[in-house]
């Protein structure tokens, strides 16, 4: 009987450890610094932040209209997209930026996808079976990830509303992450 008792208070300390790091803190990353939610300007752009914290930072995420997007800087540029993988909605913010094939790419930390950060194209690796002696050559798969139009002004970096009327495959995790709350930022 005292076996059950101390496997019982066992498994509820489980539980609660379980709930406390489910409740944690929710904007926590380990790449950036968040700014959480952004403040809209009277022209329409969403103020996400300073370009030298940026800069420093290497990247940050932000919600726009409930929308979290992640900020790259990769040699000397800026570059915006849905924080959430068009895969299967793994968190980008938390990827590696690798070079592939001449283009700047983050790599989804789940499964591996390869996304551009110039025009959110999903790339692969594919042989062309025609081919006498096929060799893999990086390809695309077409515009996957959602990418968003940024403008510094005096330092201060701003990014347009995304223009919803064209459709991505990064919306489908986008919304779904809008309301997740827990499943939000990087978790």
């Amino acid at each position: 009987m005292l076996d059950f008792i101390v496997l019982s208070i066992h498994f509820f300390l489980c539980f609660l450890i379980s709930i406390a790091i489910w409740r944690g803190a929710k904007d926590a990353d380990l790449h950036s610094s968040s700014t959480g939610t952004a403040e809209t300007g009277a022209d329409g752009l969403v103020f996400i932040g300073k370009e030298e914290d940026i800069k420093k930072s290497g990247r940050i995420t932000a919600k726009i209209d409930g929308r979290e997007i992640v900020v790259f800087y990769h040699e000397g540029k800026l570059h915006a997209l849905d924080s959430r993988c068009y895969h299967e909605g793994g968190p980008l913010c938390q990827g590696e930026i690798e070079d592939i094939d001449g283009q700047a790419c983050i790599v989804c930390p789940w499964h591996k996808f390869k996304i551009t950060l110039e025009t959110g194209e999903g790339l692969y690796e594919g042989i062309n079976p025609l081919q006498p002696s096929p060799t893999p050559q990086w390809q695309s798969k077409g515009v996957k990830q959602r990418i968003h139009k940024l403008t510094i002004d005096n330092g201060s970096v701003y990014v347009c509303p995304p223009d919803l009327s064209i459709s991505f495959d990064s919306d489908y995790f986008a919304e779904k992450y809008k309301t997740g709350g827990e499943l939000a930022m990087g978790k």
